[in-house]
């Protein structure tokens, strides 16, 4: 599947591990970071996918900063802006010519005290025409996060043989809440024997007394497609979530394999028995617009990802019943209105796809112990040559 997601450059693996933080431990709000960049081009709307595309904010957590531009556009000679933490340099400067042509660029920002350094990775991606028809989603690639090595990251295949970080998890929530928990005891975990090789184990997980005493007592395995903002965790758990990535086919129907074990007893996020209540997991996909009207990005959330008025079609399977053996699972994308087919060839839409092991974990209700395997899942998509 040769497509134009924003991650898709050979590059860029090989250099992302050990990089997220300064070359010393810093404390988080250390003054040495990159807060925006923007680039100035002649016909931005021949260069970029969308034109505020030119513009990018960088979160505190990102050391690798990807923009897809279209698959003509020149990258050999750009100057891209920073907006850096107060009294922090660059090196190259801001606003000096680079090659992007053979890959990311490194910057280098120095604290305006001058012991903290961090790196930052640039790079402008040509993208490539879409041929596939079928995402196809079978967890096979994951890998220690490289930062603090507690919990499980996932990557997916693209088919020139690189892999993208287009998936993400609430794990780094659950290591705020619980950072003496084992490896094996987070909410989200690799499944070696799966309905085919590897898959994905999703365990709704007691978040312990710093969960309890801010009503959020369980923390759902959860697996979808967007970032998860660890600097939000804590005190907005759900603008952590910001589902959602560039897509420019249209999605027809979500199809898999899971299977389901609820837990014991059903709690609401005080951690209170709700009689009568069995857990239940979760498994659907949302395609919106990722501009409004006035051409501002929208990004959906944890509190908005079923409702936000820019979603145009979402396929939701309707029961993640309790099931010991492997059983398929399908759901057809209901659209709300017509897709410009212009915009989608151009990535104006968004695609996000969920699964969690407790349908109301985004309340922080759920069963402690409800577990859910996920395997061979796909995204049945048409395209346009």
């Amino acid at each position: 599947m040769k497509s134009r997601y924003i991650f898709q450059f050979a590059a860029l693996a090989a250099v992302v591990v050990g990089t997220a933080s300064c070359f010393k431990d810093e404390p988080l709000n250390a003054e040495c970071d990159i807060e925006h960049v923007s680039l100035t081009v002649d016909n931005p709307d021949q260069f970029f996918f969308q034109v505020t595309d030119a513009e990018r904010n960088v979160l505190s957590t990102d050391s690798v900063i990807t923009i897809a531009v279209r698959s003509h556009a020149d990258v050999t000679a750009l100057a891209p802006m920073f907006t850096l933490t107060d009294g922090a340099t660059v090196v190259p400067a801001s606003g000096s010519v680079q090659d992007f042509s053979a890959g990311p660029v490194l910057y280098t920002v120095t604290s305006q005290d001058g012991n903290w350094r961090r790196r930052y990775w640039l790079a402008y991606v040509p993208t490539k025409v879409t041929v596939s028809d079928t995402l196809k989603i079978d967890f096979e690639h994951y890998e220690l996060e490289p930062k603090n090595k507690k919990y499980y990251v996932w990557q997916q295949p693209q088919d020139d043989g690189t892999l993208a970080p287009l998936w993400a998890t609430g794990n780094g929530g659950f290591w705020i809440a619980r950072r003496s928990a084992a490896l094996d005891e987070y909410p989200t975990m690799p499944e070696p024997n799966g309905f085919d090789g590897a898959c994905l184990r999703l365990v709704t997980r007691d978040t312990g007394p710093l969960g309890a005493s801010m009503n959020k007592a369980i923390a759902a395995g959860n697996f979808f497609m967007g970032e998860f903002d660890l600097t939000v965790a804590a005190r907005a758990p759900l603008k952590a979530t910001r589902f959602g990535k560039p897509f420019d086919r249209k999605p027809v129907k979500l199809i898999g394999y899971y299977q389901y074990t609820p837990g014991a007893t059903f709690i609401d996020k005080d951690k209170n028995p709700v009689e009568g209540r069995t857990d239940c997991g979760s498994a659907y996909a949302v395609l919106y617009l990722n501009h409004d009207e006035l051409g501002n990005e929208v990004m959906l959330f944890g509190d908005d990802v079923q409702t936000n008025p820019n979603i145009v079609a979402m396929a939701k399977v309707a029961d993640i019943h309790a099931t010991t053996v492997w059983t398929a699972f399908e759901a057809e994308f209901v659209y709300t209105r017509e897709l410009d087919m212009e915009l989608l060839q151009n990535m104006g839409y968004s695609l996000t796809v969920v699964f969690s092991s407790s349908v109301d974990g985004d309340r922080f209700e759920g069963a402690i112990g409800s577990m859910m395997l996920v395997d061979k899942a796909r995204v049945v998509c048409t395209r346009e040559e």
